[in-house]
């Protein structure tokens, strides 16, 4: 689908922006559209106003991430990754690490983790999760505070593995009874394949 707002590689805006206050302008512009989202937005703010250092994983409490959902050219399929700690399969994405710039962050981590260079994400927000990331050796149990984007690929990428999972698969909404992930990843490939929330193309 055709839209004005996608950023494609070398867009002015795909930049990072070491100032929580664009995290908060850009978390403040999303348009809730029920009422847990509402509350996901609000929770997500009241954290950044409690820690200024939200954006940073050195806030042990939790930490503002950013993620994508990979559709196919076709917009029938999602890519998704087996999370190499985690165990789970997942959406891709990552730490802030100082970076404001939401979109930014889930289109590089994206590319990094999808191995196709040539990713066009949708810069408005499609959801936003709060949950539980469990102690996993040294690291404590700590919160992370997605922000979460559609991103398209070209046709006929190849998705290729980095250190971070043990696997990457395309799946079709009615596969994902099939494999181990969770609530919040269906709901997220029920907005991009429904078109529910972005429209990048």
């Amino acid at each position: 689908m055709e839209s004005i707002r996608c950023w494609s590689p070398g867009h002015p805006s795909l930049v990072e922006i070491r100032e929580l206050s664009h995290a908060i302008k850009l978390l403040e512009n999303y348009h809730s559209r029920d009422e847990c989202q509402h509350q996901e937005r609000s929770r997500i703010l009241a954290f950044c106003a409690e820690h200024p250092d939200a954006l940073c994983r050195t806030c042990i409490t939790g930490h503002l991430t950013a993620s994508s959902i990979i559709v196919d050219h076709s917009r029938s399929r999602v890519l998704l990754h087996r999370h190499a700690k985690l165990g789970r399969w997942l959406q891709l994405g990552g730490h802030c690490d100082g970076d404001g710039n939401f979109p930014h962050v889930a289109w590089r981590e994206a590319v990094e983790e999808s191995g196709i260079p040539d990713l066009v994400i949708d810069p408005e927000i499609i959801d936003l999760d709060v949950h539980v990331i469990p102690r996993l050796g040294t690291e404590p149990q700590h919160l992370h505070l997605d922000v979460r984007f559609e991103v398209v690929a070209p046709e006929d990428c190849v998705p290729r593995a980095s250190k971070e999972s043990t696997a990457l698969s395309w799946y079709a909404l009615e596969e994902l009874d099939q494999i181990d992930t969770d609530d919040s990843v269906v709901r997220l490939v029920r907005l991009a394949l429904n078109d529910e929330g972005g429209h990048a193309s």
